[in-house]
């Protein structure tokens, strides 16, 4: 019994939900919304900073300002460019002594938002002049609470609150606007490299030249020399080539006499030996 009770009940709540829902559904659809925006005239406001590049720490960069202090920007984005002689540079491309020109423009436009609700009825009850029951093009009740001179439209004549009657249909049109202000900024940096950059940067230590060898002298000097000059330099040249060639030549000849020596005198020491050992076995 309890649980049919219980599922009772709950099956009235379930159903007063689903109405509830498709009530709100129903009216809301009833009721037609269109909104519009209008501009004004927008106003711009120039700002110009000047500074030079004091540090660059992480992604954040110090600058000198033309006051003389020292301003620290913050977490400056990767993506954030600056123009420095017509080469975009990213924050960690920026050096000491760079000069920085910050130019930001603030641009402010008036805007007018106007929301036009219009709704469309038959009157079913009216308490002038606070609110008013309208059956909709569906078929169901609605009421609308009348804001402070609200005028409906009856037979193509406005009337107001008063002069509503029970199954006039009317139509009802509710202007709201509401004024807004949009603000957009927009900044450019733009920068030049200190007038005393070098154009090139060198690293590590100059290296000496290899020494010139002899040979190479030999023939620098026969090239620099005139025509004349430069054959007999030539020709002496050649000559000493052909000198060291027969020297290279001749020292293995040399090398070789101790060899030959050594084995002559050996050769004489085996001899003896022999010799000698023939007289004892015959004696």
């Amino acid at each position: 019994m309890n649980s049919v009770t219980l599922w009772a009940r709950f099956s009235v709540v379930l159903t007063a939900v689903v109405l509830c829902v498709a009530f709100a559904a129903s009216t809301t659809a009833q009721v037609q919304t269109q909104t519009t925006t209008t501009s004004g005239t927008a106003t711009k406001q120039v700002k110009i900073e000047s500074g030079e590049v004091v540090a660059v720490k992480g992604n954040n960069l110090f600058v000198k300002m033309a006051d003389g202090t020292v301003r620290d920007f913050p977490n400056i984005p990767e993506s954030a460019r600056a123009t420095v002689d017509g080469k975009k540079l990213g924050i960690h491309e920026l050096k000491p002594g760079m000069k920085l020109q910050r130019t930001t423009v603030t641009t402010t436009t008036p805007q007018v938002v106007t929301t036009i609700e219009t709704v469309k009825g038959k009157v079913w009850h009216v308490t002038p002049p606070l609110s008013v029951i309208l059956t909709l093009e569906n078929g169901q009740n609605q009421e609308f609470k009348i804001p402070e001179g609200q005028k409906f439209t009856v037979d193509g004549q406005e009337t107001d609150a008063w002069g509503l009657k029970k199954g006039m249909k009317v139509t009802a049109t509710k202007i709201v606007e509401s004024p807004e202000t949009t603000v957009s900024q927009q900044t450019q940096v733009t920068g030049t490299m200190p007038p005393d950059a070098p154009v090139l940067i060198a690293e590590g230590e100059p290296k000496p030249a290899p020494a010139a060898t002899t040979a190479s002298a030999g023939e620098a000097t026969a090239t620099g020399t005139p025509s004349d000059t430069g054959a007999a330099a030539t020709g002496t040249a050649a000559g000493a080539g052909a000198t060291t060639k027969e020297a290279g030549q001749s020292q293995p000849t040399t090398s070789r006499w101790p060899l030959f020596i050594g084995l002559l005198v050996l050769v004489l020491i085996l001899a003896w030996l022999a010799n000698r050992f023939l007289r004892k076995s015959h004696a």
